[in-house]
């Protein structure tokens, strides 16, 4: 009997210690560990997340939708909370079209309190892997971006991140227009993971739109134009533009190749450049318009104004030739122009001297930016005179030896065809350019009508005549520098017009890199212009005249 009492009360002791080790233990949570507990359970229970705001919509002038946000599902993962790392990752893949290895990977990770599974992906993808009820895994909604006309206009309006920033394009430049206000969000989760409380701590603020001068029935069909010069010459890009020169609004902006503007990172690093402000060319036969124009203000020469031409002209060490062998010949400043004539582009070029003939250049807009309203523009390369060789009167006034941006080519024809005045391009509506005088209005109309010579006969761009109408441009066709001159087989054929040629509405720009099999500017940059101008003047209700 004693012995009983005496197991009893070994058993009594024994609980009693158990009983006292697990009130210390209880205690020693609750005091030393319970703030440590405390903030591990609400850390798997409580997320602060933030609420992206909508971004703010981009539209054409009539307000056409380019680029919007849309409601999608976002796959969140609490790994502390994933019970089976393993399944969890097999029924997760299917759904949202992922490798189970790589989930895996993620859901495995406890050290992580929070991942993403998956980001902006359908919302009908997002419901069904909510059906699948897994512990830790949670769907959220986020918007993202999307672009209703696919390529169109890609390059100019750019792209969003995952993130929701921009990255190129209007979208990164306008980032803080249209981005908005970011919120943040208490989610409260239960012991699985599943939310039970949705709280906006801060509400977000949506971004405001941006409605752009692009009309994008103009931008279609210029874009269609370059397929068709894309397809039949085979270049390495092109580019084009269309202006209104009354106030320098953009109405389309076009390169080639085209980028799908929905998987915009995965093209290559020359087909997302925005080629337009972003990428210098020497201009050749376009920029004598410029070189005339100086000359005519300077009152060096007149339209009527004779020049001999020889069959070659020794410049220095440079020997300059014409595009078609002649012998010598008498020929008038208009019909230096509609010819394209080099060498007598050259004399004209030779009466105004190296520093008057800087001074217009740079007049025109050479060598500086344009400031249009489109991010990663080029200055464009123009020497000063003190940088000049014997022979560089020989090449800049025929448009070598100086590089410039298709906008400023654009800009500086843009005064030749509004009276002398010029407006500082973009392509963001509401703005209010102002106008820079550039040239007399007198020399301005005396230029233009010698530029309607160039589409008449013996002009170097009949291909871009279009019935009812008078049209003023002129054609380019410039070798492109290599190491130690230039490449006998790698041209930049241009052209750059306007019409009405005597009430100019319309400007269109047309440049084309490297093409192949033609390579001249009346032969592969005119008919574009043509084509695209046959549409944009009666679309825009323009009169013949």
């Amino acid at each position: 009997m004693v012995q009983v009492d005496r197991r009893v009360g070994l058993l009594f002791a024994g609980f009693l210690a158990l009983l006292g080790a697990a009130g210390l233990r209880a205690m020693w949570l609750v005091t030393l560990e319970g703030h440590s507990l405390r903030s591990r359970a609400a850390a798997q229970q409580v997320q602060v997340l933030k609420a992206p705001a909508r971004r703010g919509t981009i539209t054409d002038r009539n307000g056409v939708e380019l680029a919007v946000s849309e409601d999608s599902a976002t796959v969140i993962a609490d790994p502390r909370l994933v019970h089976n790392p393993a399944d969890a990752a097999a029924r997760l893949a299917p759904v949202i079209g992922q490798p189970i290895d790589t989930l895996l990977r993620e859901l495995g990770d406890s050290r992580r309190g929070f991942v993403y599974i998956a980001r902006q992906i359908d919302p009908s993808r997002g419901d069904a892997v909510r059906k699948l009820k897994i512990p830790g895994v949670d769907v959220t909604v986020e918007p993202r971006r999307r672009y209703p006309h696919g390529m169109l206009a890609s390059q100019l309006i750019g792209a969003v991140g995952t993130d929701g920033y921009g990255l190129a394009g209007i979208e990164q430049s306008r980032e803080r227009t249209l981005h908005g206000v970011d919120g943040t969000r208490r989610v409260v989760s239960d012991a699985i993971g599943q939310p039970v409380s949705i709280v906006d701590l801060k509400p977000s603020s949506p971004g405001r739109d941006v409605r752009l001068t692009i009309d994008s029935a103009i931008q279609e069909k210029t874009e269609s134009v370059l397929d068709d010069v894309g397809r039949l010459y085979q270049p390495k890009g092109a580019t084009a533009m269309v202006m209104n020169p009354r106030n320098g609004e953009i109405l389309a902006l076009s390169n080639w190749p085209p980028v799908d503007a929905q998987h915009f990172g995965d093209a290559p690093a020359y087909a997302r450049q925005d080629r337009a402000v972003g990428a210098s060319y020497e201009p050749g036969s376009t920029f004598k318009a410029i070189t005339v124009s100086a000359a005519l203000q300077e009152r060096r020469a007149t339209p009527g104004s004779v020049f001999d031409v020889p069959p070659v002209l020794q410049i220095a060490d440079r020997t300059i030739h014409d595009p078609e062998t002649h012998g010598y010949e008498s020929l008038t400043v208009a019909q230096i122009l509609a010819r394209s004539s080099n060498i007598g582009t050259d004399e004209i070029g030779l009466r105004l001297g190296r520093y008057t003939f800087d001074r217009w250049v740079r007049r025109f807009g050479f060598g500086r930016s344009t400031h249009v309203d489109i991010p990663g523009e080029a200055a464009g390369i123009v020497p000063r005179p003190a940088q000049y060789s014997g022979s560089s009167m020989g090449n800049l006034p025929i448009g070598q030896g100086l590089a410039v941006t298709p906008v400023q080519m654009a800009a500086a024809y843009e005064a030749i065809a509004n009276d002398g005045v010029a407006y500082t391009p973009h392509v963001i509506e509401g703005g209010r350019p102002r106008p820079r005088r550039v040239i007399d209005s007198g020399t301005a109309h005396e230029v233009a009508r010698m530029l309607e010579g160039v589409l008449g006969p013996g002009g170097t761009a009949p291909e871009a005549k279009i019935p009812g109408y008078v049209l003023a441009g002129k054609t380019g066709t410039a070798q492109k520098p290599v190491a130690g001159g230039y490449s006998s087989t790698k041209y930049v054929a241009s052209f750059i017009g306007f019409a009405p040629a005597r009430n100019p509405r319309l400007l269109v720009a047309v440049m084309v890199d490297e093409p192949q099999g033609s390579i001249y500017g009346g032969a592969v940059a005119a008919p574009a212009f043509q084509k695209i101008a046959s549409f944009a003047l009666p679309y825009l209700r323009i009169p013949p005249g």
